[in-house]
């Protein structure tokens, strides 16, 4: 079932030979703008099956010797704790922990630029953790106006009262903890800076979604709308690059209404402007290593689902707004997809009709669907993991792998010390007593050398999971949807 769709080896090859192309035309320096997530795309890997959470960092390793990383975040964001979701951290902490792991790696990380700076109490904080952790800081500023006032953003009083950011590598990449960190203004605010020094530098970007090689409407795009409902992104076709070059090709709605702001920009700065269209500033070569349209198209559909049911979720728990489920409901019709699509949906309600109680099913590598139910010592998806587990050991189903003289003294621990209601277990205690039993017995140590084969599986809760359930669902690699329901009508739910 587990199919490759997408050839990361073609890929690590092809982009950066596209990077080195890139650096060749502008002579110099380049500034590449990186869109999404640098090191851990996970999006990428649902959609693209072949492509790696870290192709995008093994890309560059190949430009080690010419590459710096720059890190981008907007003083606002740290101002307002925002949160990185699928992490569940701050951007300011998911900044240091990007810092160590470009570092271990061995990729040099010049310094951290703090945008939209105006003195913010936590961002003034950060800065100086940082550079008591011996990392540079620059500070970008508010630019009145911003982006519309050319005049005044291209001048002393715009992007020259930014601070100067010293580079010191032909190949600069401009990454960031999350959206609207202020990436793009960076690289022209350095190539103003650049032009004014007499150095040769140029602006590429490098986003990997939209695939602007695919068609508006290919699942793999459509599924990069669900994943931005939020920011409200929409992909359109570019219609620069057709005027230009009688070609249709896609990007989305910020870049295409930015572009003429942008091509003034270049003008003032480098004389001209050295693209004649949205497309023509980025360097993805994602398009180009699909190897497999189908099964692009079926893991980018099931990515749409989930997406939906995630909003739908977050609506319930008060995170997200009515609009954006609205938004991805849409797109599912627009799409032809329905829960049907999205088989774990269906045998996990089925087992919950049946018991009463909630349930949970696991999609196997080979189609098998399994399914868990709740009962007096496991929650459902604890039940589900262990069911799944069996079947990939080949072990009898009526087998205990945990002997409930194991389970019951846990439970006594978390209700009677640990001040917990629910004494059933969660699937990481169920692990931890499975490892305990490993010790002593054959059948339990089988099981858990099965859980290298979860990642990739699918899976459905008939009511949202707590929250650490869900975390060891994503540490798993499974990919998790839920009812948008909770188990009992309370206001309070952790």
């Amino acid at each position: 079932m587990n199919m490759t769709g997408f050839d990361n080896d073609k890929y690590l090859r092809m982009q950066s030979e596209k990077i080195r192309e890139r650096i060749d035309y502008f002579g110099g320096k380049l500034y590449l703008e990186f869109g999404g997530k640098l090191y851990d795309d996970f999006h990428a890997s649902r959609v693209l099956p072949g492509f790696a959470p870290d192709s995008k960092l093994q890309m560059l390793l190949k430009l080690r010797e010419q590459a710096e990383i720059l890190i981008v975040i907007n003083s606002d964001d740290i101002e307002k704790n925002k949160i990185r979701g699928d992490l569940g951290i701050t951007y300011d902490l998911d900044t240091l922990r990007l810092i160590d792991v470009f570092r271990s790696v061995g990729l040099y990380v010049g310094s951290v630029v703090l945008t939209c700076y105006a003195n913010q109490p936590a961002a003034k904080k950060f800065q100086k953790r940082l550079e008591d952790l011996g990392v540079t800081v620059y500070r970008h500023y508010p630019i009145p106006g911003y982006p519309a006032d050319i005049d005044l953003i291209v001048s002393d009083d715009g992007y020259g009262k930014n601070e100067y950011i010293e580079t010191k590598k032909e190949l600069v990449i401009v990454t960031a903890p999350g959206p609207g960190s202020g990436k793009m203004a960076t690289c022209l605010s350095q190539l103003y800076h650049e032009h004014k020094r007499g150095v040769k530098a140029g602006y590429a970007k490098f986003e990997t979604f939209p695939i602007w090689n695919l068609p508006l409407k290919h699942p793999v795009n459509m599924a990069y709308e669900a994943a931005t409902a939020d920011l409200n992104d929409v992909n359109m076709l570019d219609p620069y690059h057709f005027e230009a070059y009688g070609e249709t090709t896609v990007n989305y709605n910020r870049d295409v209404e930015i572009f003429p702001v942008l091509r003034t920009m270049f003008g003032e700065i480098l004389g001209e402007c050295p693209y004649k269209s949205p497309t023509d500033m980025g360097v993805n070569m994602v398009g180009n290593c699909i190897v497999n349209d189908e099964v692009v198209r079926n893991a980018a559909n099931q990515e749409i689902i989930r997406r939906y049911y995630s909003a739908m979720c977050s609506q319930r728990q008060g995170i997200v707004e009515k609009d954006v489920c609205y938004k991805l409901e849409l797109l599912m019709k627009q799409a032809g997809l329905s829960a049907e699509d999205r088989p774990v949906i269906g045998a996990a309600l089925s087992k919950a009709e049946e018991t009463g109680e909630p349930a949970a099913a696991i999609r196997m590598p080979d189609g098998t669907i399994i399914t868990g139910k709740t009962s007096s010592l496991l929650g459902a998806s604890s039940a589900a993991i262990l069911n799944a587990l069996k079947y990939l050991g080949g072990i009898d189903d009526e087998i205990h792998l945990i002997s409930p003289t194991i389970i019951e003294p846990i439970q006594k621990l978390k209700v009677g010390h640990l001040g917990n209601r629910n004494p059933r277990l969660h699937i990481d205690e169920v692990l931890l007593a499975l490892s305990i039993c490993a010790a002593t017995d054959e059948k339990a140590q089988i099981a858990l050398d099965q859980l290298h084969k979860l990642p990739g599986c699918e899976a459905h809760a008939s009511v949202i999971l707590a929250a650490i359930d869900e975390k060891t669902f994503k540490k798993l690699g499974i990919n998790l949807t839920c009812e948008p329901r909770y188990q009992t009508k309370k206001l309070y739910h952790l």
